[in-house]
């Protein structure tokens, strides 16, 4: 049975101005760059430059753009009449649409890819279609280090739906075969084991590559976790002998691809700070890295047009009341756009100076000890902006200063009290654990027990668990697995 019932909801939405801001202050400096080009290229009625430096603009048209304004205040037009945001209509605006500026791509110079380099090496190979297919398909799955890390069923499988061509598995495994002997050595492995092996072999055999060999293939999960003396008594070996093998294996490369990054990957692994913090003299100077920011205005060829349109009410068709939407929706959207680039900005102008007025120290002395504990709290109380607005900021920003390129995130840090009373920051003592790991002695390394203890006399209350949590995060081995020879 169907009933109406009328219900009260209170919610909360945000506003499409709220939603555009919120993304913007999620992006980087070079993503903003690439934003705004998106934007200028899809809106036409916004463009570069400054508002008050046309220089055909005259005192008279200022006026008449200020009568605009009360005309498209008289147009009575609602943001509910164009929410839809729709394509660009067919009517009279092709002598806008001839004037938006057509900006062409600009060519990337991208090297030559190990997919490219494998199949030229493939080329040069007389082998019948089949297997050539074969072989095509093994570089195809190649993962981006280089190895093959699909099974031989599982590639049979697409050979025989997507090609129409049934292969057994002895077959890729001939090919396999094949292609681990192109350049570079190692490639097509399918796990770290072979790709050793695959090198070793390459090698001239002298005698510690040949015994190398040996111990990779017999003791390899021994020689990963560094069980040395179970090595030396099954091979009878010293311990000269030994360090000569281990120097060899630890020479050859366990990721033969990552050598072979495209240009785009490469330029886009660049960083871009979104901050220039300068210290001279004692004093810190802040600026923001604006130049893929350009000034961006109203295009006044629409504003005109508008006013234009709107001024003529009485005459107006439905296809000119259609037009008149069109083109407020485009003033308006490039308004807010606008607007929202200031608003970004100056939370980020704001943050940053907070940021800098807690850690003043470091951008002073460029000292890592100096850093105070600082969450995401005590920046949004000074800077008067939510924590969330905070989080949005310090993600994917860097800050340049005159000791290198900061990610904001290296600024967070919680806080521990020494046996004193006095707060510092977990980085400081992160930072004295990597000190005295780098200085050990490599063949009797720090247990995270001896860490805890150097720490306790320095007067940090630090538990052994603690400490382990602390050098996983610093992506520091066990001690067991960094002695040496």
């Amino acid at each position: 049975m169907l009933r109406q019932q009328l219900q009260q909801k209170l919610q909360q939405k945000l506003s499409p101005q709220q939603i555009q801001l919120i993304r913007l202050l999620e992006l980087p400096a070079i993503e903003l760059e690439e934003r705004i080009k998106h934007e200028l290229e899809e809106n036409p009625a916004l463009e570069e430059g400054r508002e008050l430096t046309d220089e055909f603009e005259q005192g008279d048209e200022e006026s008449a753009e200020n009568e605009a304004a009360g005309n498209e205040t008289e147009a009575d037009l609602s943001l509910g009449d164009y929410l839809t945001e729709d394509d660009i209509p067919d009517y009279k605006l092709r002598e806008i649409h001839e004037r938006v500026e057509r900006k062409e791509d600009i060519p990337f110079s991208v090297g030559q890819s190990l997919n490219e380099y494998l199949l030229q090496q493939l080329g040069l190979r007389d082998l019948p279609e089949k297997e050539m297919m074969i072989a095509q398909y093994i570089i195809g799955n190649m993962d981006d280090d280089g190895y093959l890390r699909r099974d031989f069923s599982s590639i049979a499988d697409d050979l025989a739906f997507q090609v129409g061509q049934d292969v057994k598995e002895e077959e890729i495994a001939a090919m396999l075969h094949v292609v681990q002997d192109f350049d570079p050595p190692g490639i097509c492995a399918r796990n770290l084991q072979e790709c050793l092996l695959l090198q070793l072999e390459k090698k001239e055999k002298t005698e510690v590559v040949e015994l190398a060999i040996r111990i990779l293939s017999q003791y390899f999960g021994e020689f990963t976790r560094k069980h040395y003396d179970k090595i030396q008594r099954a091979f009878d070996l010293d311990e000269e002998a030994l360090k000569n093998v281990v120097q060899e294996i630890t020479t050859l490369n366990p990721k033969p691809g990552n050598g072979w990054d495209s240009s785009i990957e490469t330029a886009m692994s660049q960083v871009t700070p979104d901050f220039i913090v300068e210290a001279y003299n004692g004093e810190l100077f802040l600026s923001m890295n604006n130049r893929g920011v350009p000034d961006l205005r109203i295009n006044h060829e629409y504003s005109d047009m508008l006013r234009n349109y709107s001024s003529n009410k009485a005459n107006q068709t439905p296809e000119i009341r259609d037009a008149v939407l069109f083109v407020k929706q485009k003033l308006d959207s490039a308004q807010w756009f606008i607007n929202a680039i200031k608003q970004r900005q100056e939370t980020l102008q704001r943050t940053m100076e907070a940021i800098i007025a807690l850690q003043r120290e470091f951008f002073l002395t460029g000292d890592e000890s100096t850093l105070r504990p600082m969450i995401l709290k005590d920046v949004s109380e000074p800077a008067g902006y939510d924590i969330s607005t905070i989080s949005r900021v310090s993600n994917s920003k860097y800050v340049q200063t005159n000791f290198g390129i900061y990610p904001l995130k290296y600024f967070f840090s919680e806080s521990m009290y020494m046996d004193s009373g006095e707060e510092v920051s977990t980085r400081e003592i992160k930072k004295i654990m990597k000190d005295y790991i780098q200085g050990e002695d490599k063949r009797k390394p720090l247990t995270d027990e001896e860490l805890a203890g150097i720490l306790k006399e320095k007067g940090y209350l630090i538990a052994r668990r603690t400490v382990a949590k602390y050098r996983e995060q610093l992506d520091i081995p066990v001690a067991r697995l960094r002695k040496e020879l």
